[in-house]
């Protein structure tokens, strides 16, 4: 038997009750760590579990899962524990597809991940176009399909979930990924991922050190965030009540900037963004009045 559990969006607690049943009950314990991380350690994991868990990589899943995982599930009960939910990477359908042609029983334990989390940011899920990625580049490979999901989401006013990359040494941060899309904008000059674009980006979405900030590319290159994982996000078109949300973590971000003004200019600021809200929403008011 082969079972894939999604292991949630944070830590070792976040697996569900029925997942941590088939972990405490198996042979063998795989872990997939190169399409998601979680805040946590393999030894972490091990403890809380009470099992020794294998380290699956890349290679493993996608080339040997014949003579290692598969060929486990054949006799024993095999679980594959993957971070967020296990399948929200496409590799996985793979392994599962391979597992039913060689006549393995297979179970699946969902869990939460960032497709359907992302909607604390305040947008709405069901608004979101089709979801990108960010690698790092190198000398050899420099890829601007990310651009070009953000172009395509952008023409029919979806919204664009770009995940960053994670290696087993590194950690892609939003600012590397706005430079990257930066940069492919200067090189092709389409004005789809300017200075001035909106962006919002995520940190550790689903731990308690949670942080959700907003503003322009320019702002956002700048600005020292946190640690990984980070997720970036270009909206599309709005409505006003996603455009309430997401304007309170820009004001965030604005409290953070006037550290560098005089705390009367900072409070003119804050004042200035709340009584244009206030207007904003008054406006809004009367327009549905009128209507009715």
């Amino acid at each position: 038997m082969l079972v894939f559990i999604g292991l949630g969006l944070n830590d070792e607690k976040d697996i569900s009750v029925k997942g941590l049943e088939f972990v405490k009950s198996a042979d063998v314990v795989y872990l997939e760590n190169y399409t998601s991380r979680i805040n946590c350690s393999v030894n972490d994991l091990e403890k809380f579990y009470g099992k020794k868990i294998v380290v699956a990589g890349r290679d493993l899943v996608e080339s040997k899962a014949e003579q290692t995982i598969l060929k486990d599930a054949k006799t024993k009960k095999v679980v594959f524990l993957v971070g967020g939910d296990p399948f929200a990477a496409t590799t996985h359908v793979d392994l599962l597809t391979r597992a039913k042609e060689m006549k393995i029983e297979t179970k699946i334990v969902h869990n939460a991940s960032i497709i359907s989390a992302i909607g604390v940011t305040g947008l709405q899920v069901y608004k979101f176009g089709k979801t990108t990625s960010i690698p790092f580049p190198t000398d050899n490979f420099q890829p601007e399909t990310a651009y070009d999901v953000i172009k395509e989401n952008k023409k029919i006013g979806l919204h664009t979930l770009a995940l960053l990359d994670v290696q087993l040494t590194k950690y892609m941060i939003a600012n590397e990924a706005i430079k990257i899309l930066l940069d492919i904008e200067n090189k092709r000059k389409e004005k789809i991922f300017i200075p001035e674009t909106f962006c919002i980006v995520v940190e550790r979405l689903g731990s308690s050190t949670e942080k959700i900030t907003s503003g322009t590319a320019k702002q956002l290159l700048k600005h020292k965030f946190g640690e990984p994982l980070h997720s970036l996000i270009i909206p599309g078109k709005m409505h006003f009540v996603e455009e309430e949300v997401v304007k309170s973590y820009r004001i965030r971000l604005l409290k953070e900037f006037s550290g560098i003004l005089s705390k009367e200019s900072g409070e003119r600021v804050e004042n200035a963004i709340v009584e244009m809200r206030r207007i904003k929403s008054e406006a809004r008011k009367k327009s549905m009045t009128q209507t009715n």
